[in-house]
């Protein structure tokens, strides 16, 4: 059994202040896959490069205190990515892929297991469109990666995708993490592909593995970003809801959950104390891995952030 846990620090200092490493040592995770480390290789050398026994591999934001990802494994991976090619969002530490490629293993003989941190738009209008930007460069990565490989994305992923994922969803139509576009854009992501060669078939642009320049040329605004993810409609279009085909394994294990499924709350007012939250943390896995889930849990009884840390087992051995 593969033990895969994801989870938002919200600065690891901070976390660990709260007990992140005695629990990651009382859990036993086979990897955990966080975000928002909030430091730089300095801050971590010599205290978190290591957590219980598990080897930590890490994207840093250029810009110090900001952002910033990491997966902390028990296994050796055959490689190791940092970035995903992105000339605008790699600087801001967003992503880190472990590859753990067997020949010899039976199910995803080439296997990622990747930690992503999707920007928030929530501070205004400019990190709005430039969450667009990311979506629209994003979604091509994902369907070219899965193309050539089968992965698991855990991550803070800023978007809840259907009204039972948020307590308040009718007040929230409007704001960011909740907008028409962007569970749109996730629709996409989920939908069924069309036959091909692997299973699934590349929406337009898939070609542009690494996020190409002409994509990130089109989508320098949010409207244009917009187009380019749904073809002006505010919907997926044809060939997005056609080409994504991955699975939210938490929905696939657990398709009704309302208030148990949610991962984040506001630090304002008593939302934790009143369960007032979003399921803001995924895991989005191709399908043949997602097929090979088997039990989930959300953490609530301690709290390292203002995210709750969601482990799932797969019934597969690295």
């Amino acid at each position: 059994m593969f033990k895969l846990t994801s989870l938002n620090l919200n600065g690891i200092r901070s976390a660990a202040s709260k007990g992140l490493q005695e629990w990651v040592g009382q859990t036993h995770p086979d990897c955990i896959c966080v975000q928002e480390l909030k430091a730089q290789a300095a801050d971590v050398a010599g205290r978190f490069e290591d957590i219980a026994g598990l080897k930590g591999h890490f994207h840093f934001a250029e810009k110090k205190g900001y952002s910033g990802v990491a997966i902390y494994t028990r296994h050796e991976p055959s490689d190791v990515i940092t970035g995903y090619g992105s000339t605008e969002f790699d600087a801001e530490g967003r992503y880190v892929e472990l590859r753990f490629d067997r020949p010899g293993r039976k199910q995803a003989s080439k296997l990622s297991i990747i930690s992503c941190y999707f920007p928030s738009g929530s501070s205004g209008e400019e990190r709005q469109a430039a969450k667009f930007r990311f979506l629209a460069e994003f979604y091509p990565y994902l369907a070219s990666l899965k193309e050539t490989r089968d992965f698991v994305l855990c991550g803070d992923i800023n978007i809840a995708h259907q009204e039972i994922d948020l307590k308040n969803f009718k007040g929230n139509k409007k704001n960011s993490g909740f907008l028409p576009e962007e569970r749109a854009w996730m629709s996409g992501l989920l939908a069924p592909t069309l036959p091909a060669s692997r299973g699934s078939q590349p929406p337009e642009g898939a070609a542009l593995a690494r996020g190409g320049p002409s994509l990130r040329a089109a989508a320098k605004t949010a409207e244009e970003a917009l187009e380019e993810m749904t073809g002006g409609t505010g919907q997926p279009s044809v060939k997005a809801t056609r080409g994504g085909g991955m699975v939210d394994v938490y929905r696939q294990l657990q398709p009704t959950a309302t208030d148990a499924a949610y991962t984040w709350w506001s630090n304002r007012g008593q939302a934790y104390a009143k369960n007032v939250g979003w399921r803001l943390d995924y895991h989005l896995a191709t399908p043949a891995v997602a097929a090979l889930a088997q039990s989930e849990t959300i953490y609530k009884t301690q709290r390292f952030s203002d995210h709750a840390p969601i482990t799932v087992d797969y019934a597969l051995a690295l």
